[in-house]
């Protein structure tokens, strides 16, 4: 029996008695199937892990993240429990945040002594595009009992102000 291909079965443009013979009672697999079944190639050891160029690199978590507004500021809070306010690295641009920073793992067991491993250890980063403009030399971060906040004043777009026009006429 010829295997259908993917479209056929979709749409079914195959002859279904055949798939009732395999589905029969009667039939023994193997017996007369033309395709055999891959081998698998894989060791038994070994896990999939997608890309495996980059398996020596430790793996970077993303930070998660909470962020609202308020009426004159965007506001970005951040559980960073167990990481110093110094280990952090937050960066600024006018439309973007990006907070980086490493948590040390103080390992007090074997790996073989754990009966689970949840927390995440090691370096994280998060980018945040923040949907309105910000005033960066006004931002402030504080960090307090592993909850980082960091208020970013946004750009008042309603303000104006008069401007004066100076003449450099000569007297």
């Amino acid at each position: 029996m010829k295997k259908p291909s993917f479209l056929e079965r979709l749409t079914g443009t195959v002859d279904t008695d055949a798939y009732d013979d395999v589905l029969s009672d009667e039939h023994e697999f193997g017996s007369d199937d033309q395709d055999e079944v891959a081998v698998n190639h894989y060791d038994e050891e070994s896990e999939w892990h997608g890309d495996t160029d980059h398996d020596d690199e430790p793996q970077e978590g993303e930070l998660p993240v909470d962020m609202y507004h308020t009426g004159d500021a965007i506001v970005i809070r951040a559980l960073v429990a167990g990481v110093s306010p110094d280990d952090l690295d937050i960066s600024i641009t006018r439309d973007m945040v990006v907070i980086k920073g490493v948590r040390e793992e103080y390992q007090e067991s074997t790996d073989d002594d754990y009966y689970h491993r949840e927390l995440f250890w090691g370096s994280f980063s998060r980018t945040l595009l923040l949907p309105e403009e910000v005033l960066i030399d006004e931002a402030e971060a504080q960090e307090k009992h592993g909850l980082l906040e960091i208020k970013l004043p946004k750009v008042d777009k309603d303000r104006s102000t008069r401007l004066e026009v100076k003449s450099k006429s000569p007297k």
